[in-house]
This record gives structure tokens, sequence and C-alpha cells, in this order.
């Protein structure tokens, strides 16, 4: 927490302000316009998944449609393309970014077009923080004309020349889950150049409620509206979010500075000026190396020290739910699922903890 968020939340107590509506989520929204460079009108809702499911709504996503899908991601930008029944079409990496192939995605496009299905939707992953190659993959999806989805869950704060990732695409997803590098407690935002359809969105998101004396409604709506309460905490974090970003990449800075001289560990790296990451996590690639060395037991021998480690995002197109929607793959995220590692990354890690990581590190890399 950075302080201002009491302030914010005791004034939604003191006025009453309780509900899934009030001014702190107005301005929250209007202090997320602001930071994306105000080009964009956002809606508070309830989770980044729910940015997603309404994002696809208001494209007019069906059952029996198909929407593109980065493969390597957390199963909260697949899921609601399930609810609507239509079809996820995976697409691997590039290595690079570790973001989705725009060489892949042009050959999955031409694919289901030769199959007679045009993807309704493109849904893009900055995974990590990291700008996926956004001027390829907007070319691909404006010549065959198909709006694209930013899912930047994890990249809040992050650029790609020097434009916010969410700004790119039709649509722009945010998340301020409590592990994100700001957080309202559970919360997302849909974001778009469009305001009519954030518009729509905040209807959609308020039980699709029509403006009437009584309850009128002429189509489905949700419960998906950020409550004032949460949106009073994002307006405390939203006063931190520069210095977050700059806690985060200064982690990333000593994990390289203090890991790069060990045999076998690699970097997610930044390609050019183009590309900046807020670098929410600092993520590790280990080659393996005999019986000795490789993620899995790196990530074992840190618990046993109380580091808790995590495993990259285990792709879409090997989770069991998944597994039997087409996939356009050239094995990269599945290297990266099996040799990749998430450290400790917190806004709050001291240089202590962080030191305590690389030294236990340095030590399994001893045996």
């Amino acid at each position: 927490m950075g302080g201002s968020e009491w302030s914010y939340m005791k004034n939604a107590y003191e006025t009453n302000w309780i509900a899934p509506v009030g001014p702190h989520v107005n301005g929250f929204e209007e202090d997320l316009k602001k930071f994306l460079g105000g080009q964009v009108s956002a809606g508070a809702l309830n989770s980044g998944t729910a940015a997603i499911h309404l994002a696809l709504i208001l494209l007019n996503v069906k059952a029996g449609d198909e929407v593109i899908c980065q493969s390597l991601t957390f199963v909260a930008s697949a899921n609601p393309i399930m609810y609507l029944k239509a079809t996820p079409v995976f697409v691997d990496s590039e290595d690079q970014t570790w973001n989705m192939s725009p060489t892949l995605l042009e050959a999955a496009i031409a694919d289901r077009v030769v199959k007679g299905n045009l993807p309704k939707a493109i849904i893009v992953v900055h995974l990590y923080g990291m700008p996926a190659r956004m001027d390829e993959i907007l070319e691909i999806a404006g010549r065959y004309g198909i709006p694209v989805i930013e899912d930047a869950a994890e990249a809040l704060g992050s650029n790609f020349k020097k434009r916010k990732l969410g700004t790119l695409g039709l649509f722009g997803i945010f998340s301020f889950n409590g592990n994100k590098i700001i957080t309202t407690s559970g919360g997302g935002a849909l974001v778009s150049v469009n305001d009519d359809f954030i518009v729509k969105a905040r209807s959609l998101a308020s039980q699709a409620r029509e403006s009437a004396p009584y309850y009128q409604h002429e189509e489905v709506g949700y419960n998906y509206r950020m409550s004032n309460i949460c949106a009073g905490i994002g307006r405390g974090q939203m006063e931190v979010l520069s210095l977050r970003i700059y806690q985060r990449r200064k982690n990333f800075d000593k994990y390289k500075h203090m890991l790069s001289d060990l045999p076998g560990i690699s970097f997610q790296e930044e390609m050019d000026i183009d590309f900046f990451s807020n670098r929410w996590l600092s993520v590790i690639q280990v080659e393996p190396f005999g019986q000795e060395i490789n993620s899995e037991k790196l990530r074992q021998f840190l618990t046993k020290y109380n580091i808790e480690a995590r495993r990259v995002w285990k792709p879409m197109h090997m989770q069991p739910v998944f597994s039997k929607y087409p996939m356009y793959e050239n094995g990269v995220s599945e290297q990266l699922f099996n040799n990749g590692l998430c450290l400790p990354s917190g806004s709050n890690l001291t240089d202590y903890e962080l030191s305590r990581v690389v030294k236990r590190i340095k030590v399994f890399y001893d045996i």
C-alpha cells in the first residue's frame, strides 16, 4: 500500500458510497485514462477476466466463432472464449519477447480462412509486462480486418514506442488482482479508443439495466462493476504506480547484474528502445545441464529455504481443458515453460531478501 488508500476508503465509508457505483469508481476511471495518455475511455470492473469477456461480447463473438489467443499466458486469457461457446485457436510465442509470434499468427489466420473461418478477434498477451511485437501483430490483424484485444493484465505502465500498452489495439484489459503491480484487492478494467464501447461495457457490467423509472432489462447483463471501496484503493495505488514500476525494474536489474555470470541463465530482455517493460515479474530461463541443473530442481531447492519461485505459465495448448483445440506451434512456449522460473519480485522486496535469493541460487549452481 502507498498510504493514501485508506483516505479514499474512509471517504467511501463516511459518504456511504459502498455499492458498485460512486465517485471513486468514476475517479479511478479518470485516473487510468490520464495515466494511459488520455486517448482512451476506461470502465472499472471486478476483474480482468470480466474485461476480456465484455470485449468479446462487444465484438459480437458467438457460439461457433473462432478467437485467436496466445498460448503462453494465464488461463484467464482463454476462459472467456469458452464462456461464449466460441473456439479458441492458440498461437505459440517467439523467443525474443516470449509473446505471440507474428509469423505463426499470420499462418494461423491464413489457415483458418482456408478452412472457412475468419477469426472474430485476436487476444495478444504482454507476458510478465513485456510488450509483444505490436507493429507486426497490428499490421497482420489490420490486413485481415480482425480486431485486437491487448491482454495487458500484467503490463500496466509498460510501453511500446512510448505508447502505453492497452491503448494500441481496439481494446485493452488490465487486472488489479492482489498480485499485480498495483491492486484494488480484486478488480480490472476495460479500455478502448472507442468511447461508445466503454459506455456499453459499463451498462452490461451493471446488469444491463435500461434508463427507466423501474428495472427494465432488454438484454442479458452481468454483475461485473467495481465497487466504490475497491476503486478507492485503486486511486491510492495509482499515486504510487510510477514508483512501483521503478521498484520492479530495479529488482530485475539487480537480478541480472548478480546472476548473469552463472552458466545457462538468461532473462526476458527488452528487444530495443521501443520496448519498455514494467518488469512485473523477474523471470529467468535455466538451461538444463545433466541430471542436477534444471528449473524444477532449482525451484525445489529454493523452497527448502522458504523462497517461493514459480514456474512460467503452463501454455494453454498443454492444458487438459484446451488440448483438443487448434494450435499453431513452434515449441517456444513449451521450452519456456520447461526452463522458466519466476523469482520473488514484489515491490517491497528488500536488498537483503533479493541478495538471499541470489545467494541460494549460486549455492545451487555449486552442487
